[in-house]
């Protein structure tokens, strides 16, 4: 059977993922779970808005229809 791209996420819980948002920003942090709506739980959230500096948020919650994708993070 073949992997669905929402396969690849749930096997990345605990581990860091990088998400685009459609407003630009760009959130890394630690994925701690996930819905079949895409809405994403990260805790250690840092977010990145056009190169600028970082800005820590904590744990955030990031809606499934404000993400252009989502993407685990190889260390």
């Amino acid at each position: 059977m073949t992997d669905r791209p929402i396969d690849a996420l749930d096997r990345a819980k605990g581990k860091k993922v990088i998400v685009k948002l459609k407003n630009g920003e760009e959130v890394t942090g630690l994925l701690r779970a996930l819905d079949l709506h895409l809405n994403l739980w990260i805790d250690e959230a840092e977010i990145q808005k056009n190169g600028e500096n970082k800005i820590k948020l904590g744990t955030l919650l990031v809606r499934g229809d404000t993400i252009v994708y989502a993407s685990p993070v190889q260390v």
